[in-house]
C-alpha cells in the first residue's frame, strides 16, 4: 500500500515537470525541416554546401532547445524565441531550395 501511495506521489511530482519541458511542437518541426532538407538533397535542388549551412542551421536551434530544457523549465518566452529560430529557418531552407544553384550530377 506504501509502495503504491509513494509510486503515486512519485508520478504525480514527475509528470508535471516532464510538461514543463515537452517541446512536441519544436521537435515535429524539427523533423519537418530535416526532411525538407534532405529532400532538397535527393532532388538535386541542394547543393552540399547549401546542405551543411542548412545543417548548421538546425544544429543551432537543436542547441537553443537544449539549453531552454536545462534548467527543467521551458518558459513561453523561450518556446517564442525557438519558434522564432525556427520561422528563420524554414525560410532559409526555402530560399536554398528555390534558387538557380543545383547540385552536380554524379556520373
Amino acid at each position: 500500500m506504501r509502495a503504491t501511495i509513494a509510486a503515486l506521489i512519485s508520478a504525480a511530482v514527475i509528470t508535471p515537470a516532464a510538461a514543463q519541458t515537452a517541446t512536441p511542437e519544436v521537435d515535429k518541426r524539427q523533423a519537418n525541416q530535416e526532411s525538407r532538407i534532405e529532400q532538397g538533397v535527393q532532388s538535386g535542388q541542394l547543393t552540399p554546401k547549401e546542405t551543411a549551412k542548412l545543417e548548421q542551421g538546425q544544429a543551432k536551434v537543436e542547441a537553443k532547445k537544449e539549453k531552454a530544457k536545462s534548467d527543467g523549465v521551458v518558459t513561453d518566452k523561450e518556446r517564442a524565441k525557438l519558434a522564432k529560430a525556427q520561422k528563420k529557418q524554414s525560410k532559409k531552407i526555402y530560399k536554398q531550395k528555390h534558387d538557380k544553384q543545383v547540385a552536380p550530377k554524379a556520373s
